[in-house]
């Protein structure tokens, strides 16, 4: 039998014989590798030659551990180390959780050369929250798991370990007919706004600042923490959004927007802008009663630690929930005050493509995907409207 053969348009399997064991038969070890490179025909030899006296080697001193019978966990920090590694921060901690929170728990044990499609579609099916609360998982949780296997596949198929792919096949989570995409998503409605703004006047004016701007600006939590006094245009109403700052596995991590789209400048109502003024104030005597405790010199930071330096990004969720909380009122998650602003602007007839752009949406389909239910729901206030220019009175 040959040592190389070829097994595809570029794939080779490499075999290597062990002396004669006891029972008088010589063992084998094989391993397939896949090439992607472009070789001329004495370049191909040459680079097979080498890589098959490196796994000789390994076999005959001992070495070499079969891949295809690593089991899944040990292989996925092999993935993590190699290639997960190299990408944002941000992805990289997604993917590390969902390992470790909805993939490793079910397959971490198993032999990659066991795993099938099948039960890489019952994770997506029968997928739990990791908190324990007896609720569905949403299709976006669902989607993020499926490109984590999707990804981790991808590289055991063209590292060699596995010859194909399980994950070929297996279609990406999408909602159902019975899903309520938004069934996450709540919003204060208008009198509950006017409300929410009479108790944030008993806030801290730090906080008061922060919830104000996230409803009036309609911001992400990374993108209220990212906020520096040099993205503040008082002069033309606006902020610029360029960078949030986020979570990960490595601690809190400063970062460029999302996509180009999220980049941008969102103009401000004139009572928040003078809000702004006045907290700016606030600000820079709060700075100088800190005297050498303000430890932060590179950066204005608009909402800060006790020290100058950034919020920690599980701060504004944790006193939101506590405010929340203490006022005994109807509970919403902070992200949600970002829906709530969308509302209104569709309320007041604001055109979607405007909408997209001041929440920094990558595409107007995102937006009306979101809240296609509130874009009917104003399509049929402003049909009820003109109701009355139609109605042909009848005569006595």
């Amino acid at each position: 039998m040959a040592s190389i053969v070829k097994r595809g348009e570029n794939s080779y399997r490499f075999t290597v014989y062990l002396p004669k064991d006891a029972q008088g038969k010589y063992p084998r070890e094989t391993k397939t590798i896949t090439i992607e490179e472009k070789f001329t025909p004495k370049q191909l030899k040459e680079f097979l030659d080498g890589e098959y006296l490196n796994f000789k080697n390994e076999v005959l001193s001992g070495r070499y551990v079969k891949v295809e019978k690593m089991i899944f966990k040990d292989f996925a920090e092999q993935w993590e180390k190699d290639f997960a590694s190299t990408l944002a921060l941000t992805t990289y901690g997604n993917h590390q959780r969902k390992l470790e929170l909805h993939i490793n728990p079910i397959i971490g044990h198993m032999q990659m050369d066991q795993i099938n499609s099948f039960h890489l579609m019952n994770i997506l099916r029968d997928m739990k929250r990791y908190d324990g609360k007896d609720e569905p998982v949403s299709y976006h949780s669902k989607q993020d798991v499926y490109r984590t296997l999707k990804s981790v596949f991808k590289y055991a198929v063209k590292w060699g370990v596995l010859p194909n792919n399980p994950m070929d096949g297996i279609e990406k989570p999408r909602p159902s007919d019975t899903d309520d995409i938004d069934k996450d998503m709540q919003i204060y409605e208008e009198d509950e706004i006017e409300t929410l703004m009479h108790m944030l006047q008993t806030e801290p004016e730090l906080w008061r600042m922060m919830f104000t701007l996230a409803l009036a600006a309609g911001l992400r939590k990374g993108e209220l923490l990212g906020l520096e006094w040099k993205d503040v245009d008082f002069a033309n109403q606006q902020i610029y959004i360029h960078q949030s700052i986020v979570l990960t596995k490595q601690g809190p991590h400063i970062k460029s927007t999302k996509t180009k789209k999220s980049k941008r400048y969102v103009t401000l109502p004139q009572s928040v802008m003078d809000e702004l003024k006045t907290y700016r104030k606030h600000w820079a005597k709060e700075k100088l009663r800190k005297g050498d405790k303000w430890i932060e010199k590179e950066r204005e930071w608009l909402f800060h630690s006790f020290d100058g330096t950034h919020l920690y990004p599980t701060s504004p969720s944790k006193r939101w929930h506590h405010f929340i909380n203490g006022h005994k009122f109807k509970y919403i998650r902070l992200h949600d005050l970002r829906h709530t602003s969308a509302s209104l602007l569709i309320a007041q007839g604001v055109h979607a493509k405007l909408i997209s752009e001041r929440l920094g949406h990558s595409d107007i389909s995102v937006t009306m995907n979101t809240y296609g239910h509130a874009f009917k729901s104003a399509d049929r206030a402003a049909a009820d409207k003109l109701d009355s220019f139609f109605r042909v009175k009848k005569q006595s």
